[in-house]
């Protein structure tokens, strides 16, 4: 549905329209983009991101017994809950003292896999294409569907499309035959994610010190054989992607700054090696570097740790534009990590949530989203790090560190290369992705149709290790545990949108202090105290306009490409509302979007 108000400056000004779209959401509403949009020079003035949803898990959480946290936080989110608790477990086990089994961890690496192939297809190809498609390019750039009717597609051979307009039309909702074809993809994988989690999406068979989860054959067997059957829809998709955004780059010159901002990327890593995991702080930055997606932070392209200490210890939560009251001047929870570093008031272990409600005020405080920041320690820089949408943060660190090596994956050091075995139509194939110039739009939707392919890979990896144990007689999924008196613990994961971390404080047996961070936070971030944007604001604000039509039927599609990209964990249905009736602002400058970027 679409609402439409304009706000405009006199014949002899510049065009200065407000638009506004709230919700942003297929799913839920509570993610709003605010915008100031130049026309005449057709670039975006001003972004601000919000968010009406105070959800309030880590006021609630306290003095619950932690051994329930994983199912609570499961809570958290009707899309990645198992991710909330695999996070959970993993900061149990660590606050504990306790490992997960060897053949428990690939179980649960399998299940989380199977998270990442499921809602990374059903949001890329039922909800981001949806911007691409045919139907949406008629309606938004007519003369760029006109080339693509003409241009032939690269990875025809593969993927059986002639042109690109053939590709875009088999992603038009609920017609095209990739639409149609994602949605039962989505189901085998779910249903791969059932075999090792028991239930999705919040999993009834995972727990601190293992799974419940019985290690039969056929529990692997069913698993391997529903993998085997979508090998081919993968190849295809990575084919397909390639080919459509490779043609955008070149039918619009320019596209690259659609939703670009500088390379700040975080990725907390993901899936434990159960040959070097003990889950004990002492010892996190050796299993944090043995994990099968590499944990870092990537800055200007440049690797700067890989060390989830350093990672951890880095983290910072930020006030400024937030509907809260500031906590540093509460009696901190934790002051010394058990390294005997100094533990900052505004770490996770130290947040207290103090909500305070109050009318939105883009000047002032506009969202309910805090503002996490990561400190550079070598520039003294709080950092606006975003996940890239997951994917490309994962590829991108993953590909610099060049520590992952197996039969179906290995990183190069400037790259990730992809083995997937010859499938029912297709050859055995080996699929590169490449750190692209760029952090834009683009290539985080590119991304994640190679980290599909990744995922893919590193089943076949896990399920090899897991019926190997099975074979040897080691079935063991579970390590019994008490609960100590007082403890501490992180967990560190990927969700499928990207970082995700888990902090947990307790003191007589009982959750004392326990905050979840997920990628959402990182990414739709307010501008801090020190005024720096979160990314979805960076990444929209004074970015080009290359949609052809003006504002009387304009639609939002680079802006929503831009948003969309991040995979929003709200993701991505428009309702529209364009200002308020009255003049902005009058302008005589004719290089406002430069001015004021």
């Amino acid at each position: 549905m679409a609402m439409t108000e304009r706000s405009r400056s006199g014949a002899d000004g510049e065009q200065l329209v407000e638009m506004t779209w709230d919700p942003i959401t297929r799913i839920i509403g509570n993610l709003g983009i605010y915008t100031k949009i130049d026309f005449s020079n057709r670039r975006v003035a001003q972004c601000h991101a919000t968010s009406s949803l105070f959800r309030g898990y880590s006021v609630f959480m306290k003095g619950k017994d932690p051994r329930d946290a994983g199912f609570i936080t499961s809570r958290i989110c009707g899309i990645c809950g198992d991710n909330h608790t695999t996070c959970s477990v993993y900061a149990q086990n660590m606050a504990y003292g306790i490992k997960t089994p060897p053949l428990g961890e690939h179980i649960l690496n399998l299940g989380e896999a199977a998270e990442y192939m499921f809602d990374h297809t059903l949001f890329q190809d039922n909800l981001v294409f949806i911007d691409f498609c045919e139907a949406m390019v008629k309606k938004t750039n007519p003369s760029v569907l006109k080339r693509a009717r003409q241009t032939e597609a690269p990875h025809a051979e593969i993927h059986g499309y002639r042109t690109i307009a053939d590709i875009m039309e088999a992603y038009n909702p609920y017609e095209g035959a990739v639409y149609k074809q994602a949605l039962q993809v989505s189901r085998t994988t779910r249903e791969m994610f059932c075999k090792m989690e028991g239930r999705h999406v919040h999993p009834s068979t995972v727990y601190p010190g293992g799974v419940g989860t019985m290690p039969e054959p056929t529990t692997f067997t069913d698993y391997l054989t529903r993998l085997v059957s979508i090998l081919d829809f993968v190849k295809q998709a990575v084919a397909m992607n390639d080919d459509v955004f490779d043609f955008f780059y070149e039918a619009l010159p320019g596209y690259e700054e659609v939703g670009r901002r500088r390379v700040l990327l975080g990725c907390w890593g993901a899936w434990q090696n159960p040959d070097v995991v003990d889950y004990r702080y002492e010892n996190m930055t050796n299993w944090g570097r043995a994990m099968q997606v590499t944990p870092g932070v990537v800055v200007d392209g440049e690797l700067v740790t890989t060390d989830l200490v350093d990672i951890n210890l880095g983290i910072r939560i930020l006030l400024g534009s937030s509907y809260y009251e500031d906590w540093v001047n509460e009696e901190p929870f934790v002051t010394h990590d058990p390294l005997g570093n100094p533990v900052d008031i505004r770490h996770p272990w130290n947040q207290t949530t103090i909500p305070l409600p109050q009318k939105r005020d883009f000047d002032d405080k506009y969202s309910w989203v805090m503002s996490p920041r990561w400190l550079d320690r070598r520039s003294g820089e709080l950092l606006a790090l975003d996940t890239g949408g997951g994917p490309f943060a994962r590829l991108y660190v993953t590909a610099l560190a060049g520590l992952v090596d197996t039969p179906y994956v290995k990183a190069t050091g400037s790259s990730v290369r992809i083995t997937l075995p010859k499938s029912e139509k297709l050859p055995e194939t080996t699929l590169e992705w490449r750190i692209p110039q760029w952090s834009n739009a683009i290539e985080r939707d590119r991304a994640r149709a190679y980290f599909i392919a990744y995922s893919a890979a590193m089943s076949l990896y896990f399920l090899e290790r897991a019926m190997g144990l099975v074979r040897a007689g080691d079935t063991k999924v579970f390590e019994d545990f008490t609960v100590p008196d007082e403890g501490i613990g992180c967990g560190f994961h990927e969700a499928v949108r990207g970082v995700l971390s888990h902090h947990l404080v307790i003191k007589d047996k009982k959750i004392a202090n326990y905050h979840p961070y997920p990628p959402t936070p990182w990414n739709a971030s307010p501008r801090d105290v020190n005024g720096v944007p979160g990314p979805y604001e960076d990444a929209v604000q004074d970015m080009p306009i290359f949609e052809e039509n003006g504002p009387e039927d304009f639609v939002g599609v680079d802006i929503m490409r831009a948003v969309r990209s991040f995979d929003p964990c709200l993701p991505c249905g428009v309702h529209m509302y364009l200002g308020g009736g009255n003049v902005l602002k009058k302008l005589h400058s004719p290089t406002f979007g430069a001015a004021h970027g």
